[in-house]
């Protein structure tokens, strides 16, 4: 079974409670529970949040827009996505970090019709606009680094999978040239970032939209990039900074 996992909890510091800001009448997390949804392969959608009671609120949202839920780790995400892959018997996820809005589902697909034809343990895909795509992670991969990784922190998780040498690491595939955008920020972290997303929201209003819609309101909009633009820098040093501390030990 292949799954979408959306990774959220309340806690956030930079912006307190981020993903229950509400744009449009419906909160953040809302907006990436509707977006995913319009996957056509995904078999199930599953909301991964903590086990603190101040995130209850979250589990009962999932339930409000029809999805799973599964609560777990506060600190180890991985060990979170890996009680959701055991309860719901997935064998291959797609990540949705609860701080991007506008993940694409078309790359969500591309990377289960990648999953389906390759022998791969872990899809990847660098430069993209930040927040269309995180990774596509197979369960058995997953269950292997629980059993190697040294730290119950998990947010900067991915070298265990591109680092240790032990997996079948590809790039996602099919990806159109238009997303190879390094001049848009689609992540929720500041509070530029949520002017970002408000703004864009706020043009399309009820109307479906992709990231091709978004991209073209931007082109002929490119104030709008500039919203959060400025913030990228500050955010990429800051997850750098937890790589290496993370390869370090």
């Amino acid at each position: 079974m292949k799954g979408i996992l959306i990774t959220v909890r309340t806690g956030s510091t930079r912006l307190p409670k981020k993903a229950l800001l509400k744009i449009n009448g419906k909160t953040t997390i809302e907006h990436l529970i509707d977006r995913v949804k319009r996957s056509v392969l995904a078999d199930k959608i599953i909301l991964c949040t903590t086990t603190l009671e101040e995130d209850d609120v979250l589990y009962r949202i999932a339930q409000n827009n029809n999805i799973e839920y599964f609560r777990g780790s506060v600190e180890d995400k991985l060990e979170r996505w890996k009680g959701a892959c055991e309860k719901f018997n997935i064998e291959f996820f797609v990540t949705a970090d609860g701080d991007d809005l506008f993940c694409e589902p078309e790359l969500i697909d591309n990377a289960f019709k990648q999953y389906n034809t390759e022998n791969v343990d872990y899809i990847e895909c660098n430069g993209i606009i930040c927040g269309a795509f995180t990774n596509g992670i197979t369960y058995k991969s997953l269950k292997k680094v629980c059993e190697i990784k040294d730290k119950s922190d998990t947010e900067m998780f991915w070298p265990y999978f591109t680092e240790s040498g032990l997996f079948n690491i590809q790039q996602l595939k099919n990806v159109p040239y238009e997303y190879k955008r390094l001049d848009i920020r689609m992540t929720l972290d500041y509070e530029d970032d949520f002017k970002f997303f408000k703004k864009i929201i706020e043009y399309f209003g009820s109307k479906q939209f992709g990231l091709l819609d978004i991209i073209s309101y931007i082109n002929n909009n490119p104030n709008v990039a500039k919203i959060n633009l400025h913030l990228h820098k500050q955010w990429s040093d800051n997850q750098k900074n937890k790589i290496n501390k993370l390869i370090k030990t």
